[in-house]
């Protein structure tokens, strides 16, 4: 049974797990706007390209998602899910740099593991519903929780973090389709599938996160070089790194001068 609905004119902000969603696309939202502005997917922004980083992030997805299903887009029909990724744009504009990069890489991490395999579960439930196999639900599941990053990458000229090496963020969204899809055929109740499936994904990329495991790379070209990865930030833990290396990136926090 769904929670009762809470409604304001055409705003809808609970019932059948869309409160839940809304936290996801703000959170995702605001992960857009953060990532807009760091050193590699900064191209100049203005504060409407921010915002519309953020918005990208925070629904692009899910629209993608409900196209692909022929249904009209939630975030067209709500106007909460629009509202809340330009507030969350808003933040991620006015917050300093410096601290909304620590943030992003640090807490922020396990935020952006909520929305991942909740956004996958969404995609394979709807995929199911409207008659999808089982490969077609599990790409919906890929697609729905991706696709503003990846948008949000190629508009900044990066390579699309899915086709890199990173914390599993792909295999953990097939992962978490696939354990929904299996509880569900086999007849476990709605909620129960949903937490066990939400739990197991969560669990994995919040340790893979943690623990800095990473999909192997594929096997070069015999005799090519291949350079080691340095790259800084890009889903790396900052926990370790010295003063000096954080303000090499930009990212030190100084504190305040004694007055």
């Amino acid at each position: 049974m769904h929670p009762t609905e809470l409604t304001f004119g055409t705003w809808s902000l609970t019932g059948g797990g869309t409160l839940i969603d809304l936290i996801a696309a703000t959170t995702n939202a605001l992960n857009g706007a953060l990532l807009a502005r760091r050193p590699d997917h900064y191209r100049n922004y203005t504060f409407v390209g921010i915002i519309l980083m953020a918005v990208i992030g925070g629904i692009a997805g899910g629209v993608i998602r409900d196209v692909i299903l022929q249904e009209t887009p939630s975030a067209f029909v709500n106007p909460a899910y629009l509202v809340f990724s330009v507030a969350a744009g808003v933040v991620g504009y006015l917050i300093a740099y410096a601290h909304g990069q620590l943030f992003r890489e640090g807490l922020f991490q396990f935020m952006t593991s909520f929305s991942l395999p909740w956004y996958a579960i969404i995609g394979a439930q709807k995929a199911t519903e409207a008659g999808y196999p089982i490969v077609g639900a599990l790409a919906i599941a890929v697609i729905a929780p991706t696709a503003g990053r990846y948008l949000i990458d190629v508009t900044s000229g990066v390579t699309p973090k899915q086709f890199v090496r990173g914390e599993w963020f792909v295999a953990t969204a097939v992962g978490t389709g696939f354990v929904w899809i299996v509880l569900s055929e086999a007849g476990v109740p709605y909620w129960l599938s949903v937490g066990g499936a939400f739990l197991l994904g969560f669990t994995f990329r919040v340790v893979a996160l943690y623990r800095g495991w990473e999909e192997p790379l594929a096997r070069g070209p015999k005799g090519l070089k291949v350079h080691a990865d340095r790259r800084p930030l890009l889903g790396r833990k900052l926990s370790g790194r010295s003063q000096e290396e954080l303000r090499m990136l930009g990212l030190a926090v100084d504190e305040e001068p004694a007055a």
